[in-house]
């Protein structure tokens, strides 16, 4: 599966919200717990989705 390329768009209590990159429609960005991406991650992050796992870039 994937890959998929997220920017964090802000982060609200234990979850953070992605904004997919990849695409030109990327719509909404979407919430996530904080507790799945990957530890350092701050607003403006830029993240990979691949084989069910999010990786800084």
């Amino acid at each position: 599966m994937g890959p998929y390329y997220y920017r964090v768009e802000s982060i609200n209590g234990d979850y953070a919200y992605l904004r997919r990159t990849d695409i030109v429609d990327n719509g909404e960005p979407f919430m996530i717990a904080l507790a799945l991406l990957p530890d350092g991650v701050d607003i403006g992050t830029e993240l990979l989705w691949e084989n069910l796992m999010y990786t800084i870039l």
